[in-house]
């Protein structure tokens, strides 16, 4: 399974459909989150993907948030507990750094998921907060 990174003009209608269908499943069905997941930040967003045939099955975005730092986000494997989120991360971080020659990358995380970003070298900035009904802390990267 190769990592697609694509901006977003570059998507194909197919891949735009299963990655917004793929954010909606895990997002709004499965964590139970109501929000307006088609933000606009897609636009200006570089998308890593992993597919099987036509089907997303690992996902992220990535976005310039002030000059030197890149925001990521919409982390998401359709498949939990297989390695996959590992394999995303693993892969998508040194390709967003060189693409996006940035100093920081940040993130609004998971609370339950601090541990597992930590593997990749990310620390909390912040206290805990909630966001859309999920606990959540703000992770930083030096790079």
């Amino acid at each position: 399974m190769n990592l697609i990174v694509k901006e977003f003009s570059e998507l194909t209608t197919t891949e735009l459909y299963e990655i917004l269908k793929a954010r909606a499943e895990i997002f709004i069905m499965e964590q139970n989150i109501n929000y307006q997941d088609m933000d606009d930040i897609d636009y200006k967003s570089l998308h890593l993907f992993y597919k099987d045939g036509d089907k997303i099955v690992a996902y992220l975005r990535c976005f310039y948030d002030g000059d030197d730092n890149v925001r990521i986000g919409r982390v998401l494997t359709m498949t939990h507990g297989i390695g996959l989120g590992r394999k995303l991360l693993e892969e998508s971080l040194p390709i967003i750094v060189k693409k996006m020659k940035c100093i920081k990358l940040s993130m609004d995380a998971q609370a339950y998921a601090i541990g597992f970003y930590e593997k990749f070298g990310f620390k909390v900035v912040s206290d805990e907060f909630l966001e859309e009904g999920i606990m959540h802390v703000k992770m930083e990267k030096d790079v």
